[in-house]
């Protein structure tokens, strides 16, 4: 038989990638004794439902209560996702936290861009964006800050998929907010386009925030990716900064131009084509295969380095250096919640459970504070 907490067992589980063998062993528990609350022909104790909560990584409560139902969301995916259900909920559970912290601590944010939604084709509403942001023609350094400027929650979460890279939530829903799937196979690159990407469908398409809706629409996408495209490099400074490598080799204006804008080498090839050179992904691809020896699909080439962020093992491409963890970082809701809990507005374990953290970590964060 089905139970709610067998149900949030296996969803938590299976989003997590762990076997019950896996889950059974950091809990210490039987294997047998742990199919059997999954299953629900058992009801465990709350000190081994506590257990298996750290074995998860979830609160409690994530095990013994029900989400509440999305609707206004945009979660469109190249593949069909065994996970949908369980990124929904996570991301239900996350929004309500986080609409809970913002009336603890009274700091809601406006939603900036609510003039600009559903009037203006892709490229003039990424420059609209822009001059909302108030960041002129300026390379975005932190897309993360830039969107919670504009009033829009940001959550980074691994999901073990190369078909889903992101989604969206409506105001309706409790939104603006932005989910990009910061899975480590996934270029860091990749996730800054993507929640720039989400950003457009949040203001070209208010109408397309279904959740019943799975399958993309080829036009909707081809918007949203032309709108990142043009948010992330300014037509005007794109020019320029190509103009100014004009003395060099196709490949070495590519990546230089990349690493200016903090895209994806695809993404300057893709403006390249738009602006008229249509053979420039050919010409790059030969250029590519005999400077590396392999074709440059699965990688991202030169990628920013350590000397410029902090260095962390490398695990996303193939190649030795590239943009990293923190270069796609959400901070507003960490913040709001180092308020309200100096404040004594709410318990250190409410904060680690908002924080997902451990109560250790979370300890290790307060360290980081007081210093």
């Amino acid at each position: 038989m089905s139970t709610l907490l067998g149900d949030n067992l296996r969803r938590l589980r299976t989003a997590k990638g762990y076997t019950q063998e896996a889950v059974a062993d950091a809990a210490r528990i039987s294997v047998a004794a742990y199919r059997n609350y999954e299953t629900g022909r058992a009801i465990p104790k709350v000190n081994t439902l506590l257990a298996i909560a750290r074995a998860l990584g979830v609160s409690l409560n994530d095990l013994v209560t029900e989400a509440r139902p999305l609707t206004a969301v945009r979660f469109r995916a190249v593949k069909r996702l065994r996970s949908r259900e369980e990124v929904l909920d996570d991301v239900a559970r996350w929004l309500d936290n986080y609409i809970d912290i913002e009336a603890i601590t009274g700091e809601t944010a406006d939603w900036k861009l609510q003039e600009l939604v559903g009037r203006h084709d892709p490229i003039t509403a990424a420059s609209e964006v822009r001059r909302v942001a108030g960041i002129g023609d300026e390379p975005v350094r932190d897309v993360c800050g830039l969107l919670e400027y504009l009033g829009v929650k940001v959550l980074s979460r691994p999901v073990c998929t190369d078909g889903f890279f992101g989604l969206s939530v409506g105001p309706a829903d409790g939104g603006p907010a932005i989910v990009v799937n910061t899975w480590e196979r996934i270029p860091v690159e990749r996730w800054i386009f993507s929640a720039v990407h989400e950003l457009g469908h949040l203001v070209l398409h208010p109408d397309s925030f279904r959740v019943e809706q799975a399958d993309e629409i080829a036009q909707e996408e081809k918007e949203a990716d032309r709108f990142a495209a043009h948010f992330l490099m300014p037509s005007a400074v794109f020019k320029q900064e190509w103009d100014d490598t004009c003395g060099l080799p196709l490949i070495d204006r590519v990546l230089k131009v990349k690493r200016i804008f903090r895209v994806s080498y695809k993404t300057v090839l893709y403006r390249l084509a738009e602006e008229g050179d249509r053979s420039v992904w050919q010409r790059f691809n030969a250029q590519y295969a005999r400077h590396y020896g392999r074709r440059a699909r699965h990688s991202e080439p030169l990628p920013l380095g350590p000397e410029e962020y902090q260095p962390v093992e490398n695990r996303r491409s193939k190649e030795p250096e590239q943009l990293v963890d923190v270069d796609f970082t959400a901070d507003r809701l960490s913040r709001l919640v180092r308020r309200a809990l100096e404040e004594e507005r709410i318990t250190r374990s409410r904060a680690a459970e908002v924080l997902r953290l451990s109560h250790e970590e979370l300890l290790e964060r307060m360290e980081d504070w007081a210093a």
